[in-house]
């Protein structure tokens, strides 16, 4: 019997743990699907932009794959590298924010929660933004807010069309009302992105939660989010207290959030790259065009 029929084989439960807790500690050669279940070989699953093959199960992916994923090769060019968040509040919990921040800033290499930059899509000019999860749930404090308010200022003073991507647990409580201040400074920017006739897109990413989709998330002329991403602002066991019943099993995913009309489209990522060059050039927005 091969090693995948023991995987298939449900009644090896034992067998078939410790394999996969083996599978998980290895060199990276081999994924698990947490969907089905299904061992993806590690190149396989990167080639096919970390969507499972069997069942359309998309992992998570940080800033780096993420770029990688939507520009074109060599063209993303960063902006405010070196912004750098400050404890402005002295704030200390379990453990004081300051060293949360050196942990998270050494973990990732990155200095907050966002990249920010512009770059090309089939040769088409766009102003991108990436939050990434790892750095503290992809909370958004005030660097996070001062560079996506940044970009979106260049993007409206260049003309350019505008793509955030979304993956946040929301507003960062280490720095209180100056994190909560962001959803202002940031719609206020697109605003002014807005009145130029400038196309923005939010792209809905698991998870995309609290004072983010309070705000940017839900301010996009074309709102798109990848399959099965949680999206909402408080939790399901907070609403389900509040409303005294039981919430729809779907309640706050992509496919919810469509039905119900807060969602334009769902766009796989394996499909992200030629939907973003539809829509960008349906928009008037052409390759000639510099940044």
């Amino acid at each position: 019997m091969s090693l995948f029929d023991w995987f298939a084989d449900r009644r090896k439960g034992q067998f078939v743990g410790k394999v996969n807790q083996e599978l998980d500690e290895s060199d990276g050669l081999w994924s698990k699907c947490p969907e089905c279940g299904q061992v993806v070989y590690r190149k396989d699953l990167i080639a096919n932009s970390n969507v499972c093959s069997n069942c359309g199960h998309h992992f998570r992916i940080y800033s780096e794959e993420r770029i990688r994923q939507i520009a074109d090769n060599g063209t993303f060019q960063p902006f405010d590298r070196d912004l750098s968040p400050t404890d402005p509040l002295g704030f200390k919990d379990r453990r004081a924010y300051a060293d949360r921040l050196r942990e998270s800033q050494m973990n990732t290499g990155m200095k907050d929660g966002v990249v920010t930059g512009v770059c090309k899509v089939k040769s088409i000019p766009l102003a991108l933004a990436v939050m990434d999860f790892r750095f503290m749930g992809g909370s958004m404090g005030s660097v996070v807010g001062e560079k996506i308010t940044r970009l979106i200022e260049h993007a409206t003073s260049d003309n350019l069309p505008l793509l955030i991507v979304c993956a946040s647990g929301g507003a960062r409580m280490q720095e209180g009302m100056l994190s909560l201040m962001q959803m202002a400074k940031i719609s206020g920017a697109l605003e002014r992105h807005r009145e130029k006739e400038l196309l923005y897109m939010p792209l809905l990413t698991h998870p995309t939660t609290g004072g983010v989709t309070a705000s940017f998330a839900m301010l996009g002329d074309l709102i798109l989010a990848e399959p099965k991403a949680l999206i909402g602002f408080a939790g399901r066991r907070v609403i389900e207290q509040t409303l005294r019943e039981k919430l729809p099993e779907n309640f706050q995913t992509a496919e919810y959030l469509q039905e119900h009309g807060f969602v334009d489209t769902i766009v796989p990522r394996t499909q992200l790259r030629n939907t973003l060059s539809t829509l960008l050039s349906l928009h008037g927005n052409s390759p000639n065009k510099s940044y």
